[in-house]
């Protein structure tokens, strides 16, 4: 029997069938689906949320310590906040098998850049392994268990966004219980002291040969022949990119184990051909490998090295030929921006602040990033996870220093400032800092589809849990100023923000607390919210079209600009009241339960 699978569906499946035992990750697109699908498979697996990338890889690595395979997974710019850890596991080696997933987004569909992290193995001197559709995700998990265990050796698992969300057909295995390794203590291996740093050193440049002889002979590379002078070397997506344009007109070798290169297999694949053309996204990684060593090969030369590849850009670029598309009419091409979700808890207090003019808000890694879009256009600046409250903390010192009338808010989410703002927050304390800093609880990890964190009250397997009190916490950091609003409510919002901003005896820390407006419920949302199901409507007659509700930017919301009055999607709107509350003439109304 097959199945309809996704890459992240495979990967999950394959994690079962192969005897893993723990597996850890922080939500982020494209491999949050990972986690959530080995969720099911309670009986045999943990699967955990952590509160940031790094701790999820160091919990795998104590569970790989502890003799079990073991696994983590993340989008490609959480392996930066992970790489402390991977480099060092990387000089110590693991007892379980330990298996680090980086899910890349070429295109950038859903992240703030498209970083290669193929680099990541070849600088942490790891092996990496590509599957290339969902089958592969599957059967490839076991394969990076057997040559972590084999070379005992973390293993990168290279995904992008294009194997992880579309699907293919899988053929299911059943689980294969593999013996946990008994502990025994091993100062040497795992204390990465110095001394014994030095030692692990030599020993990892050594196993880097011997993952290369491997790979010479590995029998998961597969070339295939059609009597072509072309040749085409490729690896995971690209790999079906490839075929698709050429088919049978180029002889391919197509990677599994992408670091470290079969050099000798490559170079022997290479002079059975009269031109070597090497495929893959973002950088010229293997490219670059091959030209180190005298291989000829043509790649980035012609290949955009930016954004996601596909058939078409290939095609144009090797064979110089032109895809026609059917073109759309520029009448039926409607410009539709992201934008905060009707109801979102965010909007109230992102339209107080929009009103104000000395603010400069640093934003954060969440739904109110989108608090930088028209009409809003309260956030300045988005870099990275728990970036909002340290770039906060370094403009509010700059502005003082030279005399500005600036005053910083920063602003954050529930689940990012668990993250990585909490360590933010601190230094922001210990350097006194006069900044006001927003956490938005909305109750859950929204972005990246509503996966519980530690404020929520659930695990990922939906057990009771342990539910952080933000405001202990910010206090216990040693915040003297602390108040939780409800941030639909724009008078409280507009209120607290002008209290907070006068506050000069170090940070203050102002709470949102409101559920998403596309949460399914708790009982615990539905005794300490109001959320009984209303909508608005605007009353024509006293509607003066002066577009105040337009600025909430509720998508709910439309103008009409030959009646000059605006109107409200009852089909969208969920009652929350931030337009209402906007409007000076009483022109909008509740309606009552939907």
């Amino acid at each position: 029997m097959k199945y309809l699978m996704t890459g992240n569906e495979g990967v999950a499946r394959g994690l079962y069938e192969a005897g893993a035992v723990f597996c850890s990750a922080y939500p982020g697109t494209p491999s949050t689906e990972i986690l959530e699908e080995v969720a099911q498979y309670k009986d045999v697996l943990v699967a955990e949320w952590a509160n940031n990338e790094k701790v999820a890889l160091e919990s795998a690595i104590g569970a790989s310590m502890a003799g079990v395979r073991a696994f983590a997974a993340m989008k490609h710019v959480g392996v930066n906040v992970a790489a402390d850890p991977l480099f060092t596991i990387a000089y110590t080696g693991v007892t379980g098998g330990l298996v680090i997933v980086s899910a890349d987004d070429p295109g950038c569909h859903s992240s703030q850049n498209e970083q290669d992290n193929r680099y990541y193995a070849k600088f942490a001197k790891i092996p990496m392994i590509e599957a290339s559709n969902s089958q592969e995700a599957k059967d490839y998990m076991a394969e990076a268990y057997r040559i972590s265990e084999q070379f005992q050796t973390p293993v990168l698992y290279r995904m992008t966004t294009r194997l992880c969300h579309s699907k293919s057909l899988v053929e299911l295995g059943e689980r294969v219980e593999v013996a946990p390794i008994e502990y025994k203590k091993n100062a040497k291996k795992f204390v990465a002291a110095p001394a014994n740093a030095r030692t692990n050193h030599p020993l990892v440049e050594e196993r880097t040969l011997q993952l290369q002889a491997f790979n010479e002979n590995y029998e998961l590379n597969k070339e295939e022949w059609n009597g072509s002078n072309i040749g085409i070397l490729s690896a995971g997506v690209a790999y079906h990119y490839a075929k698709e344009v050429f088919g049978d007109t180029a002889n391919y070798l197509k990677l599994a184990m992408t670091w470290p290169l079969p050099l000798e297999r490559i170079k022997a694949f290479a002079d059975k051909v009269e031109t070597l053309y090497v495929i893959e996204e973002l950088e010229p990684f293997m490219e670059e490998e091959l030209k180190v060593h005298g291989i000829e090969c043509i790649g980035k030369d012609l290949i955009p090295r930016c954004g996601e590849l596909n058939p078409d850009i290939i095609a144009k670029a090797l064979l110089n030929k032109d895809v026609e598309f059917q073109p759309t009419p520029t009448e039926m091409a409607v410009g539709r921006p992201p934008i905060l979700c009707a109801g979102c808890p965010h909007r109230g207090i992102f339209y107080e602040m929009s009103k104000m003019k000395r603010l400069v808000v640093t934003g954060d890694i969440g739904c109110y990033t989108l608090g930088s879009a028209e009409p809003l256009n309260t956030i300045d600046s988005v870099i990275c996870m728990g970036a909002s409250i340290s770039m906060g903390h370094g403009a509010n010192k700059a502005f003082e220093k030279t005399g500005s009338d600036k005053q910083v808010v920063t602003v954050i989410g529930d689940s990012t400032f668990l993250h990585t703002g909490i360590n933010s927050l601190l230094n922001s304390v210990y350097n006194k800092s006069n900044n006001v800093n927003i956490i938005m609880d909305n109750r859950i990890t929204a972005m990246t589809g509503h996966q519980d964190n530690p404020g929520t009250g659930f695990t990922l397997q939906g057990e009771p849990a342990k539910q952080v009190d933000l405001e202990k916490l910010v206090t216990a950091l040693g915040v003297e100023k602390v108040k939780t609003i409800n941030p639909l409510d724009l008078e409280e919002s507009r209120n607290t923000l002008k209290e907070f901003l006068k506050y000069e005896d170090g940070p203050s820390v102002i709470i949102t607390r409101w559920p998403c407006a596309l949460k399914r419920y708790s009982q615990q949302d539905l005794a300490e919210f109001e959320l009984e199901r209303t909508i608005c409507q605007v009353h024509e007659d006293l509607c003066k079209g002066c577009r105040n509700c337009i600025r909430t930017g509720c998508p709910s919301i439309s103008f009409n600009k030959e009646t000059k009055k605006a109107s409200i999607n009852p089909n969208m709107c969920v009652g929350c009241t931030v337009c209402l509350q906007s409007c000076p003439f009483d022109a909008i109304k509740k309606v009552g339960a939907q």
